[in-house]
């Protein structure tokens, strides 16, 4: 009687968190689509634009229509944030679950600047590893924006020295190198806590041009050993080889020392195995 194979008990899917999980949020893959072509240029916007929105509108005066402006940039991108959670929304398969799991989102359309706050995507992409040139650029980004909130902020204040954007750039530049020659300081509470702002950008900057530096003397080394252990095999092969010809030459030697000693007269005979 042939046994019976027991047939295999299929294994039950994992259960996905559609809250987190994408191909639950967009089994199609538009939404991942549209986050990979519109992330980096949303977030880069949001670096760009971080100076406008977080001096309030009438810290820029009444020239020129400056608040005026300032403020319908600040609109304009707050309506660019809304729109692109509505079409990310429209995108993923619940979309009312989708937005309200992504309330970081939401909150960017009321204040912009907490997309590069919180954007921990772009913080990843600017520490990977060689992305120095992205870093620096970064950085010089946020350093100009410290120095037009500081600007705006110190230009009207009573007691200050920082009057055009020129000072504002100059001071920004000490300070995020740490010299701090005292010609130009901040007096307000805004502008000061701008100061700190730059200061860790400056010590933040020395730490990650430090850390690529021995990063690439490392690498450097590790390719020379790289490079280097290639060449072990043959070494061992000639020295192998040198060992047998010693060996050889040894053998050559003890079979001729042992020659004469077979030819000779008194040399014993090997007995006949028919006897």
């Amino acid at each position: 009687m042939s046994e019976l194979t027991p047939t295999p008990t299929p294994t039950p899917a994992p259960v996905l968190d559609e809250r987190r999980d994408p191909n639950v949020e967009d089994p199609s893959g538009r939404l991942a689509v549209y986050l990979a072509r519109t992330q980096t240029p949303l977030d880069l916007l949001a670096l760009l634009t971080l100076w406008i929105v977080v001096v309030p509108p009438g810290d820029f005066g009444s020239d020129h229509h400056a608040s005026t402006i300032a403020l319908a940039v600040r609109i304009g991108v707050s309506v660019v944030y809304g729109i692109d959670i509505a079409i990310r929304s429209t995108l993923a398969r619940r979309h009312w679950r989708y937005a309200i799991s992504h309330p970081i989102a939401l909150a960017t359309v009321v204040i912009p600047p907490l997309r590069v706050i919180f954007s921990l995507r772009l913080v990843r992409s600017v520490f990977r590893r060689g992305s120095l040139g992205r870093f620096m650029v970064a950085a010089g980004i946020l350093v100009l924006n410290g120095a037009a909130v500081a600007y705006l902020f110190e230009r009207h204040a009573s007691g200050s020295n920082i009057h055009t954007f020129g000072e504002s750039v100059w001071w920004s530049v000490v300070t995020v190198t740490t010299v701090g020659y005292g010609d130009y300081f901040p007096v307000t509470l805004a502008g000061r806590i701008t100061a700190v702002f730059i200061m860790g950008i400056g010590i933040l900057t020395l730490a990650v041009i430090t850390a690529q530096v021995a990063s690439s003397f490392v690498d450097q080394a590790a390719n020379r050993r790289g490079s280097e252990a290639p060449r072990q095999p043959e070494t061992m092969d000639s020295a192998l080889a040198a060992l047998d010809q010693r060996l050889a030459r040894i053998e050559d030697l003890l079979l001729a020392r042992a020659a004469p000693f077979e030819d000779s007269p008194g040399a014993p005979e090997a007995p006949d195995e028919g006897a």
